[in-house]
């Protein structure tokens, strides 16, 4: 296993199994870069921090299931399942909070982390946001 694979799966597990924000700071360099769906381009170290501290707090028993890891040089690349039930606050991007839903969500996704000198330079997230929000019950219902 490389160093991305390595540092790739120490970010998984401080997002998920063992939560941890002092952890996550340490794996991005401080002029990381992090594209995401639902923020877009998020600059340093200290924003993609507080991205993901959102998220942690936002479904905060969350699990990744694997269900595919791959490592090419200096990116690591996994595709899986980001599941759990949302019990904390959801911050919008206009800075807006709505209400923990109690939902279950169950989202698939790609993850690419690219990293230099142990820490994550360029990191990339792709998942359904449509799919996220109707999980969470926060899209207007359709009538025909």
């Amino acid at each position: 296993m490389g160093e991305a694979r390595e540092v790739m799966d120490r970010l998984t597990d401080a997002l998920t199994t063992h939560p941890d924000l002092k952890v996550i700071a340490e794996l991005y360099a401080e002029d990381a870069v992090a594209v995401t769906p639902d923020e877009g381009e998020i600059h340093g170290r200290e924003d993609i921090v507080e991205y993901w501290r959102q998220m942690t707090e936002a479904v905060p028993n969350a699990r990744f299931e694997s269900l595919h890891s791959y490592e090419a040089g200096d990116t690591a690349i996994d595709e899986g399942v980001f599941s759990g039930r949302n019990t904390g606050p959801i911050q919008l991007p206009t800075g807006e909070t709505l209400p923990a839903t109690q939902k279950e969500i169950s989202i698939r996704g790609v993850d690419i982390a690219t990293v230099r000198d142990g820490r994550i330079t360029d990191y990339r997230l792709y998942f359904d946001e449509m799919e996220f929000l109707g999980q969470l019950g926060l899209l207007p219902d359709e009538t025909p």
